[in-house]
């Protein structure tokens, strides 16, 4: 059961990119699992929930690993359980050889918590949760919502602490909602824009791909462009004197400027005139070359047509 009220525990969480692919993934194979239903195994290689297929949309279950770093949590990566939500019994053997192999690979991440699917927190996600906390005394809960609502602009996960309240005289455990930020890294950027060029599975027209990518450009360089405009509007408010001047905000706008290119300096302008004629030069090979093999395709009509009209003894001349 999840309360309206934010974390109180002062934590600052850094959620990767990684761990949102893994349970998309983890979500998407049992969900096509569930599509095509084939005998039904549970097998210690394809760790899903150990509960039949149904109708009703399919939950998975798994752990969080990280680092925490004083009151800083940072979750890198996550990976599958075996968990039956009808019996509450959460598979330790699996659990723990699933810890022991990830340890030997990364020895510096420890169980942060465990994540799910859902459109919310549900009262028999606390079982899970207490079951896990002998392994971390205060587990994360990382919840992914898998319906695709379009006009939502933030990630549809959320992360949870739980907290004890007292409520009608009786203590009890209840997720509250705790804010994060997305951390990554040169590889997972890299990982992430290959999957956003992905190209689509119903076979979509180059066209169609075209545009979702001109789309997906233009949605980045309008959000660059408001985010630029409210940096903009602190600084003149901060330059008038309305607000009163934040020096390590003003040291990390200069940073940033500094990483900038000098678009007024000689370099840049042979650069980037350079750049635009070698454009412009390959835009006018393939439109020479275009037109070359229209007027081939052109000039062999007109003999195939010829030579079947001298084979026919006509004495028409072609032009």
């Amino acid at each position: 059961m999840a309360s309206s009220s934010t974390s109180s525990s002062g934590l600052t969480f850094k959620l990767h990119p990684l761990v949102i692919v893994n349970i998309s993934d983890h979500y998407t194979r049992v969900k096509s699992q569930m599509l095509n239903p084939t005998p039904y195994v549970v097998t210690s290689s394809d760790a899903v929930s150990s509960s039949p297929p149904s109708s009703s949309p399919p939950r998975v279950y798994g752990c969080v690993i990280g680092v925490q770093r004083g009151r800083t949590v940072e979750i890198f990566n996550s990976f599958e359980l075996l968990y039956d939500p009808l019996t509450h019994s959460l598979d330790r053997p699996f659990l723990e050889k699933k810890q022991e192999l990830y340890k030997k690979v990364f020895p510096h991440f420890y169980i942060l918590g465990w994540y799910s699917t859902g459109s919310d927190a549900q009262e028999s996600d606390m079982h899970f949760h207490k079951a896990l906390m002998d392994i971390n005394e205060s587990p994360v809960y990382v919840l992914l919502n898998p319906s695709i609502n379009p006009t939502q602009k933030d990630l549809p996960v959320t992360i949870y602490e739980s907290e004890l309240h007292v409520i009608e005289g009786i203590p009890q455990l209840i997720f509250v909602y705790s804010s994060y930020t997305i951390e990554t890294v040169e590889a997972e950027r890299i990982s992430v824009d290959h999957v956003a060029h992905l190209k689509p599975s119903d076979g979509g027209s180059a066209a169609t791909q075209l545009a979702a990518h001109l789309t997906s450009i233009h949605s980045a360089i309008k959000m660059l462009n408001s985010r630029i405009r409210v940096l903009h509007h602190y600084l003149v408010a901060m330059q008038k004197g309305e607000i009163p001047l934040e020096n390590s905000l003003l040291r990390q706008v200069s940073s940033l400027l500094r990483r900038l290119p000098t678009i007024e300096s000689e370099k840049f302008q042979d650069d980037f005139l350079m750049e635009y004629n070698d454009t412009l030069l390959i835009t006018y090979l393939a439109m020479f070359t275009n037109c070359s093999s229209t007027m081939n395709e052109l000039v062999d009509k007109f003999n195939t047509a010829y030579d079947r009209h001298s084979r026919r003894g006509g004495r028409t001349a072609f032009i």
